[in-house]
């Protein structure tokens, strides 16, 4: 039976010790990658209820190669290793501050953007914890930052090759108990991903959709418009959605190609029916948003707003220069009373709100922390979560946090703010779920 991308947790994997197939099963493993898989090895996984399958069946490639027609089964290859990876100090490496906040290196973005640009198959990332993927010879990973890769990539409707760094896997291997442990939440949250299946990758809320081509330009300004919680609907550029004036409020094109007269045109409808487009300019021939008619109302050093039919386009008098305060741009634009969900009090946590499934939930907040101390003890000897306050946009009378670390579904309070509704989620840890309804 092949590997199900969907369903299966994947480790790549070269020890082919029998006596390891518990150790794998207990982390959670359904399926294991191995270059040349021996008989021994795949027999005693498989009395663990884990199959095991050649490398080579799974091609790792950049963006063309999952695209080229033909291709058999494809992972992404590129991916930066997740989590916290720079601070103010190395005491307090997640503080912020009105003007500071610590940075995030997040993937999640990636599996819209592959969700988006190539449809016709399951998003899978498969990057290593190496230098391609930020990490350098003298850095120490948390253990807990291979769950998080599982994470990330899950809830966002796709699959991540677990690679185990060297240092981790000798640790593990060697009986630390720290490794141990992380070893042991990696194989809960794993299983708790499989069960909650069904709730993962829905449609973003589409208050903000952001066009994607194959350029690292646009890649950027997804990365953090994700990191700056704008939580955007992904599309293609070459494939834009028609508009729909009760919900698009507002559509970012910029970092893209000049797309085809056809896409261009469907773009530029979500203007004329009342919302916000927002495009930047490349070259010094004519921008490929120009159209006759557009009447300029308001003009800035950066930028400059032209009204066009019953809505607006915005326009970047250049290419951006700087993603995340462009991210902050977009929450402005379509002000932070409209925008889908926004967080206080997690500053190393990315927030998505999709639409419903699974039983009553008519909608789904998703909570990624990416702290490194997220399943440390403090002084005091517990675990270092947070309190955390959300706020969904639209009218919901009951919540339901799901987590890893719970064995039944907690109920939280509700209480309306305006159009929205607040949520204080307990003790955020690695990731939560709030459903909605």
């Amino acid at each position: 039976m092949p590997v199900d991308w969907k369903r299966d947790v994947v480790l790549r994997w070269e020890d082919q010790d029998v006596a390891l197939a518990p150790l794998l099963r207990e982390g959670g493993i359904t399926a294991v990658l191995a270059r040349e898989p021996r008989e021994p090895f795949r027999h005693a996984c498989q009395a663990a209820g884990i199959r095991v399958e050649p490398t080579d069946t799974l091609a790792i490639s950049d963006l063309e190669g999952l695209r080229r027609p033909g291709a058999k089964p494809g992972a992404f290859g590129s991916g930066l290793w997740p989590g916290v990876s720079a601070g103010p100090t190395a005491e307090d490496i997640t503080a912020a501050s009105a003007s500071r906040q610590p940075w995030l290196d997040a993937n999640g973005f990636r599996i819209r953007w592959l969700g988006a640009l190539a449809p016709e198959i399951h998003p899978v990332l498969a990057y290593l914890p190496d230098a391609d993927a930020g990490v350098q010879p003298s850095r120490l990973l948390p253990y807990g930052s291979l769950e998080l890769a599982l994470v990330e990539a899950w809830v966002n409707g796709g699959n991540y090759v677990l690679a185990v760094e060297p240092r981790y896997r000798e640790a593990l291997l060697g009986g630390e108990e720290r490794a141990l442990a992380a070893w042991r939440s990696l194989g809960r949250t794993a299983r708790w991903l499989r069960r909650h299946q069904q709730l993962w990758g829905k449609r973003i809320f589409p208050h903000i959709t952001a066009l994607a081509d194959g350029g690292e330009e646009c890649a950027e300004l997804l990365n953090l418009m994700f990191r700056q919680n704008v939580s955007p609907d992904v599309c293609a550029a070459a494939a834009p959605p028609a508009p729909d004036p009760q919900r698009r409020l507002e559509v970012v094109a910029a970092g893209i190609a000049a797309p085809e007269p056809e896409a261009a045109q469907r773009i530029l409808a979500h203007a004329s029916a009342g919302a916000t487009v927002v495009v930047d300019t490349h070259g010094d021939g004519p921008p490929w948003w120009r159209r006759d008619g557009m009447k300029l109302v308001h003009d800035e050093p950066d930028r400059a707003t032209y009204s066009c039919g019953r809505g607006r386009l915005l326009a970047y008098k250049g290419a951006i220069e700087d993603p995340s305060d462009f991210a902050l741009d977009v929450i402005d634009i379509v002000t932070h009373q409209c925008r889908a969900v926004r967080i206080w009090d997690a500053s190393s946590a990315i927030a998505i709100a999709t639409e419903g499934g699974g039983g009553n939930a008519r909608a789904i907040v998703v909570l990624v922390n990416y702290s490194p101390r997220v399943d440390e003890p403090t002084r005091r000897g517990r675990p270092a979560r947070f309190n955390t306050l959300v706020q969904v946009d639209g009218r919901y009378s009951s919540a339901a946090l799901l987590r890893p670390e719970d064995a039944e579904p907690l109920t939280l309070k509700t209480a309306a703010r305006g159009r929205r509704t607040e949520v204080l989620v307990p003790r955020l840890g690695r990731v939560a779920v709030l459903l909605l309804a």
